[in-house]
């Protein structure tokens, strides 16, 4: 839910609204068709968005992280989300689709080797991404880094977040039955998947407040109300790839395979107390991976929105155009 939090306070950083000049969908393998759009400028350095949930989709604030002059920017929708299509489906949507998706991509667009640029589940693909396919990748640039590990989920869906936020906590469990509240992720899963129409958006909606609600440190503990569309999509994708652990072949993979892309350089941007992705899994990832810079953000939480956490974003890509 980054695209909500807290966009009037970081605004000020970012470079001002860019149109698309290329916009297409994009048909790929089983059945899925995706929405890809380029801006900038067309002989610029390429980088590819990679944006959060999984099934956050991307806004047009995301463009303005990256001098229009400068950089040639992809964004995408993943899979399920946003403008692609079909919407809120999880048949033929894993981590290894999205893999193959950004390689379609870059092989459609021409472009030999990219900055990768993502956060929270984008900054997971990223790192996924890079690993498979190193030679690919020129930088990365992280935000919120999430590692897919099983303890990531532990802390953020068994209540470990909620001794901190026990309002949004409490409006998060009371809609499960206590006896299944020992496994969130699954009751959820339940309900998401239902076949109900009404019965799935209303928990996609729960589920996409919790995490909102604490996607800022700005934030009051209210997770809004997200329009039920965007909620559904955003909650069965995330639900699906939780469920499945990131289709990953086993638990802490993104790290045991970080010596492949050792040579890559990479930031690491970070906020102290970003609460949905904490500070300790960036740390361990910086300490693992001999090119990273870590930069952690004083007062900033999760979101991409963060003032502190733009302001930082901006200024690192602005330093990568200058080189």
């Amino acid at each position: 839910m980054d695209k909500f939090s807290g966009q009037k306070r970081a605004v000020q950083h970012l470079y001002p609204p860019v149109d698309p000049f290329d916009q297409r969908m994009m048909e790929v393998d089983g059945g899925h068709t995706i929405y890809v759009e380029q801006c900038g400028n067309p002989d610029g350095i390429p980088v590819i968005v990679l944006h959060g949930g999984p099934g956050g989709g991307c806004s047009p604030a995301m463009r303005r992280y990256f001098d229009p002059k400068a950089f040639r920017v992809v964004l995408f929708d993943q899979r399920g989300c946003g403008r692609s299509r079909p919407h809120a489906s999880v048949v033929n949507n894993t981590t290894w689709d999205l893999v193959a998706d950004i390689e379609r991509i870059r092989d459609a667009l021409e472009i030999e080797q990219f900055i990768v640029f993502g956060g929270s589940w984008g900054a997971t693909l990223a790192l996924i991404y890079a690993e498979a396919h190193p030679e690919r990748v020129s930088n990365l640039v992280l935000r919120g880094v999430f590692m897919m590990t099983q303890a990531e989920l532990d802390w953020f869906y068994g209540g470990g977040a909620g001794l901190f936020w026990p309002e949004p906590w409490a409006r998060f469990s009371d809609l499960i039955p206590e006896e299944e509240r020992g496994d969130m992720i699954g009751a959820y899963h339940k309900r998401l998947f239902c076949g109900d129409l009404r019965i799935e958006t209303q928990y996609a909606k729960a589920w996409s407040a919790w995490e909102n609600a604490l996607a800022s440190v700005y934030s009051s503990g209210s997770g809004g109300d997200a329009p039920g569309e965007y909620a559904r999509a955003f909650a069965r994708l995330e639900n699906h790839y939780f469920t499945n652990a990131g289709f990953l072949d086993f638990d802490g993979q993104i790290l045991a395979q970080v010596d492949r892309i050792a040579h890559i350089p990479g930031v690491i941007v970070q906020g102290r107390y970003d609460m949905i992705c904490p500070p300790a899994r960036a740390w361990h990832l910086a300490e693992a991976w001999p090119n990273a810079e870590m930069r952690m953000i004083r007062n900033a939480g999760h979101a991409l929105s963060e003032p502190g956490i733009s302001a930082e974003l901006v200024r690192t890509m602005d330093q990568l155009a200058a080189r």
